[in-house]
């Protein structure tokens, strides 16, 4: 029955270091997908920077200037949820610490009780012995003298320890009153850093905006807008397969590891098994024939404490917990994403301008819809999938695009600020961007498209009403 329980012990150690190193395995490899998409799509921006490196230094100063207000944005809500954190930490660390302070009075107290009730009754081991009285009195009065300094010296001792973690608390305390400060003094400087980045484009929109509103005007222009997202849909596409043959490749590699990795651990423990089975039956000989002895030599008796003792303590300890998770990485379903179906949630809530297919006013077709909303509106994903694009586009401004899987991409224009970085894997209704008006934009809203197999769909027939 030992070796039974220890057998179950080193199985379940063994499936633990499995699902351990398989987890680690998983994000290891989601990582190394970000950072070769991301470095794919830097390849991709620096291809479309080069085709429009002739535009005027205006629109390149309005594009600089609303990526670092998208940057500083993003840093701003890193940074609120760190101070968040470190508050709810600072809370915990002062019940913690008042919770110490009380326990503290309290066993000084009880300590103080006791030491003025034997101050009070007289009693000493000097007093006792010089009393002349009684030898079987004395006896008890010093064996009772014994038994109060022993208790006195374990509530010394819990005092003692009471106090290292009020000291211990303390530090912490102080620690993270420290970093809180840090962080209010680094959040201070980037609301500063931003405003001076809003500042400084509502200067260049100034200069820009009359050549916009003509830009807006010409049809032409406009097709050629049209063309430059349809050439950027066309690459990511490109991007998008060979990341996930990629992918796709890594992951049948892994497959075939574990399979080996799985037989070669089935068979070392049918090897162990077997070792394991030749000691056990060893082992019960030995026990059957030293309890012949025992029954000889002394009829009646149980096992000795010694032998009791004899269970090995690794028999008797618990499995290992496995160490908990480093901070995760999202990382692609095996089978990819599912694409997109009907009755998505909205990106945002707002009243829709254009109609999807008709012409624009100022010329040119409608191949999404613009959604109006305040400045600052959080902007969600439709649903789950990987962001493939997120930078500055000449006519959309800040703009994000996520790949769903089966040719199925949202596209987010327009955006003040960009929450998401690509390679980064979103869920359904996660905030992904900020509403803004840049790209030249006079008012603010979010530009929005879905595409299929590159080419665009009615993305209202898709979303809820």
């Amino acid at each position: 029955m030992r070796h039974v329980g220890l057998g179950l012990l080193l199985c379940l150690a063994a499936v633990c270091a499995q699902a351990q190193s398989s987890l680690q395995t998983r994000q290891t490899q989601a990582r190394e997908d970000r950072q070769a998409l991301r470095e794919q799509i830097d390849a991709l921006q620096k291809r479309i920077g080069a085709t429009e490196s002739a535009r005027q230094d205006a629109t390149v100063a309005l594009k600089d200037s609303e990526q670092a207000i998208s940057d500083i944005s993003r840093k701003l809500a890193d940074l609120d949820q760190r101070h968040k954190a470190l508050t709810e930490t600072l809370q915990r660390l002062q019940a913690a610490r008042q919770q110490q302070t009380a326990e503290f009075d309290r066993q000084r107290k009880a300590l103080a009780d006791q030491l003025r009730a034997q101050y009070a009754s007289g009693l000493s081991p000097w007093t006792a012995l010089l009393s002349g009285r009684d030898p079987q009195e004395i006896g008890r009065e010093l064996a009772y003298l014994a038994y109060v300094s022993r208790a006195r010296t374990k509530d010394l001792k819990a005092l003692q320890d009471t106090v290292a973690r009020l000291s211990e608390l303390q530090r912490q305390t102080d620690a993270s009153q420290k970093e809180l400060a840090a962080l209010v003094e680094d959040t201070q400087a980037q609301k500063q850093a931003l405003q001076t980045q809003q500042a400084q484009r509502q200067d260049v929109l100034a200069q820009v905006q009359s050549r916009l509103k003509d830009e807006h005007r010409q049809a032409k222009d406009l097709q050629a807008r049209d063309g430059r997202l349809g050439n950027l849909i066309q690459s990511l596409d490109v991007e998008i397969a060979r990341a996930e043959a990629r992918r796709q490749a890594a992951l049948k590699a892994a497959a075939e590891r574990r399979a080996k990795e799985r037989a070669e651990q089935a068979r070392r423990e049918q090897q162990r098994l077997k070792a394991q089975r030749e000691q056990a039956a060893r082992e019960a000989q030995q026990v059957r024939e030293q309890a012949e002895r025992h029954v000889r030599e002394s009829a009646g008796q149980g096992l000795s404490a010694e032998e009791q003792a004899a269970t090995p303590a690794s028999a008797r300890s618990e499995p290992p917990a496995s160490s908990p998770a480093e901070d995760e990485v999202r990382a692609v379903p095996d089978k990819g994403f599912a694409g997109l179906h009907k009755n998505l949630i909205r990106p945002v809530s707002g009243e829709v301008q254009g109609r999807f297919g008709m012409q624009r006013p100022e010329g040119g077709v409608w191949r999404g819809i613009v959604l109006r909303a305040a400045v600052g509106t959080p902007v969600r994903a439709v649903a789950s999938g990987r962001v493939v694009y997120a930078h500055w586009l000449s006519g959309f401004g800040n703009l994000l695009i996520i790949d769903h899987g089966q040719q199925y991409l949202s596209i987010y224009g327009y955006n003040q600020a960009l929450l998401k970085q690509v390679g980064d894997v979103v869920s359904a209704g996660d905030v992904v961007a900020r509403v803004g008006a840049t790209g030249g934009q006079v008012e603010p809203g979010l530009y929005f498209e879905l595409r299929h197999q590159g080419a665009p769909i009615n993305p209202q027939l898709w979303l809820r009403p």
